[in-house]
């Protein structure tokens, strides 16, 4: 039994991108104002967020260059509050701009955001915390796998609405389920369980991850030292939309299979591996 290794990501970004470039400029006008899984945003407002995404990307962690300060942050939730904020009142700013404009932008923006991603030494210590993964300090290769989960579950997104074939093959899907479930230890820091407890965690299509408790905390491993006291299999459609709180547990009536010790089993879908 090992521990999981490091999730290198800096090669999917050009790739993903380029399936991001190619379905913008295929969408229809009439896809462009389509609802999606993300709240109230439609697919012009989640295609809009992945350009803010870019410029962030360039601004802050390429340039250095932070702009306004932000408030005072004193935990979690003022963090989320921030940042639901900012990416509210772009979203709003971008009601303006036209779908051609947006795919243009995205089409200067988003090699040069690569470029940047793929010159970062994936040990080095990060600009930013995976904060859902519970890290106070990230090394690059971890918020290297949280940006590309960004960028794939909102391109996710976009083609769920409108229909079109997902980015569901191993290339792309499992780097990202892998990335969203380094965030189950953080999920179960309150959960008690005899030492050596462990649960299986199948996403269909995509692999199986084994969870044990250890002395200090649960910790993630590549395959299971004793036979688990819960196994979750979930629908790799349903595990996305979960993880990403497009929907919620209480709403989840399919998609889902549970044995062993059901109520450690349910506790895997509370996790959220999104700043929300």
């Amino acid at each position: 039994m090992g521990a999981l290794p490091i999730i290198d990501t800096r090669s999917l970004f050009r790739p993903l991108d380029h399936a991001l470039q190619t379905l913008l400029a295929e969408m229809q006008p009439v896809e462009w104002e389509l609802p999606t899984v993300a709240g109230t945003w439609l697919v012009k407002d989640v295609v809009a967020h992945l350009l803010d995404g870019n410029l962030r990307a360039l601004s802050m962690q390429r340039d250095g260059y932070f702009g306004e300060a932000p408030p005072d942050i004193e935990g979690y939730d003022d963090l989320v509050g921030w940042l639901n904020e900012l990416n509210a009142t772009w979203v709003s700013a971008m009601k303006r701009v036209s779908p051609k404009v947006l795919t243009f932008l995205h089409e200067v923006t988003g090699p040069a955001t690569c470029d940047y991603y793929s010159s970062l030494d994936p040990m080095a210590t990060a600009v930013f915390a995976v904060d859902w993964a519970g890290e106070e300090e990230s090394l690059n290769w971890m918020h290297l796998a949280r940006e590309y989960s960004e960028k794939w579950h909102h391109q996710q997104q976009i083609r769920d609405a409108a229909g079109l074939p997902g980015i569901m093959g191993s290339e792309f899907f499992v780097p990202f389920m892998d990335t969203y479930l380094r965030g189950l230890p953080h999920t179960f820091r309150s959960v008690e369980a005899p030492l050596g407890t462990s649960i299986s965690v199948t996403i269909d299509t995509a692999g199986t991850w084994y969870m044990e408790k250890t002395d200090a905390s649960w910790e993630l491993f590549t395959s299971p030292r004793s036979t688990p006291a819960a196994t979750i299999t979930l629908d790799p459609d349903l595990a996305w939309k979960l993880f990403s709180k497009n929907i919620r547990p209480e709403a989840v009536t399919q998609g889902v299979s549970l044995s062993g010790d059901e109520g450690l089993a349910r506790h895997v879908l509370q996790m959220v591996a999104v700043m929300a």
